[in-house]
């Protein structure tokens, strides 16, 4: 027997319809892939492209956000330094006000001290001045008081010329009588 086969190819043998499925699972599998990773890489390329567009429209977004915020944050800024400076500039009027008040009230305060410590003065010059009069004048009163009484005394007391006389003669007499009005 012979391990040929009489017949032209009309048929084939088990394994080689075997073989010839597996080709052609292996193919189709293998073209399938290929036309599964094409896909793939399109796809994966979208939405690259997808993600792009929409990444920077993202960091746009972001940026003018940061920008408005900050913007915010600096007006907000200006508004408290500005208000900041006009309670300022109002504490100083107010203080200076005050301390304008205070040194007026001050002055008038040293200004009429000073007039009552003058007329105090004044009305003590015065007196003092008073004093000084009413005392010469009392003192010149009494001095010639004292004068006026030590005249009469001295009068009262000398003798007169007719008692001299008899004075004279009598010496023990007119002696006591002299030292009796003393």
């Amino acid at each position: 027997m012979s391990t040929q086969s009489t017949n032209p190819e009309e048929e084939k043998g088990f394994f080689d319809k075997v073989i010839d499925s597996i080709t052609g699972l292996w193919d189709d599998t293998k073209d399938k892939a290929e036309d599964i990773k094409d896909a793939t890489a399109d796809k994966i390329d979208d939405l690259k492209e997808k993600v792009a567009a929409k990444k920077p429209a993202a960091t746009k977004k972001v940026t003018t956000v940061k920008k408005a915020v900050a913007q915010k944050v600096d007006t907000a800024k200006a508004e408290v330094k500005a208000k900041t400076t006009d309670i300022k500039a109002k504490a100083d009027a107010t203080t200076k006000k005050v301390a304008d008040k205070a040194k007026t009230a001050t002055a008038d305060i040293k200004a009429k001290a000073a007039a009552t410590t003058k007329k105090v003065a004044d009305k003590a010059k015065t007196a003092t001045a008073d004093v000084k009069t009413k005392a010469a004048e009392a003192k010149t009163k009494a001095t010639a008081t004292v004068n006026k009484t030590a005249t009469k005394a001295a009068k009262a007391t000398a003798p007169k010329p007719a008692v001299k006389a008899k004075a004279a003669a009598k010496p023990k007499v007119a002696a006591k009588k002299a030292t009796a009005k003393v």
